[in-house]
């Protein structure tokens, strides 16, 4: 791992401004993530994880205090810049996975590098290579329609990572799966991290947390624990499930 940290924040703070009152979703945060980390952070709702997320995935902009991701710090920056960092060094993972409904498989991972202005060729190679990582190469012409909900968040995650970023972040990815899906979900998200991804993801769920390395607790606004841990491998837990249901099927 690179020293320098891939996510700093130092004092972080955002204050909503909701009619005649002041929400204080985020107090002075001050945490750092390095590279190649696989982090989960979790909190009860009206904690603060979800304003953190926006905030280092730079769809939102603190009210006070400094972040900086991959050594650039964002404050100040106008909207067009925001959204340029976000294409390039931020690959996003959402619950509700957020395909175009009419587009392949293919078409849906290049958009991002529609935005970053690559030529068809390129787009539609690098695209083939991050449908292969996930396993999906041979559905890349399908559409989310004929994808299972499982395929349907590994094309997700293809398109997160076609542009090679610096961090993938994830939003409560397992939430609409189920068990079996949510633990291949989570082992591709390992294996990407054991090849060197950093990756954070957002869950309420502590059986998601547990396949992290490090858990970040919120609450209030605040980080009340910090904790690293041996993370569940769960490619074990995986290939034990399938044990279980093959038995239960005999």
């Amino acid at each position: 791992m690179d020293d320098a940290p891939l996510i700093e924040t130092r004092e972080l703070a955002k204050t909503y401004v909701m009619g005649d009152q002041r929400v204080r979703a985020l107090r002075r945060v001050t945490l750092s993530i390095a590279r190649g980390e696989f982090v989960a952070v979790m909190g009860p709702s009206g904690s603060g994880k979800s304003t953190f997320m926006n905030l280092i995935g730079c769809l939102d902009t603190p009210t006070k205090g400094e972040y900086r991701i991959d050594g650039e710090s964002v404050g100040g920056l106008s909207p067009d810049r925001l959204a340029e960092l976000r294409n390039r060094k931020i690959g996003f993972v959402f619950q509700s996975f957020n395909l175009l409904p009419r587009a392949t498989a293919l078409a849906n991972v290049s958009l991002p590098m529609l935005y970053a202005g690559a030529d068809r060729a390129t787009r539609a190679a690098r695209a083939q290579r991050a449908l292969d990582v996930v396993g999906l190469s041979a559905r890349m012409d399908h559409r989310p329609s004929q994808l299972s909900g499982g395929q349907q968040q590994r094309v997700a995650i293809a398109r997160a990572l076609v542009n090679a970023p610096a961090l993938l972040l994830a939003d409560e990815p397992t939430g609409a799966l189920d068990t079996r899906t949510s633990l291949e979900i989570m082992a591709l998200f390992q294996s990407l991290n054991k090849e060197g991804q950093t990756v954070v993801v957002v869950t309420h769920e502590p059986d998601v947390a547990e396949f992290a390395g490090r858990v970040v607790r919120f609450r209030d606004g605040k980080v009340v624990d910090d904790r690293r841990q041996t993370p569940r491998d769960a490619a074990t837990q995986l290939a034990a499930l399938g044990a279980e249901q093959a038995e239960e099927a005999a």
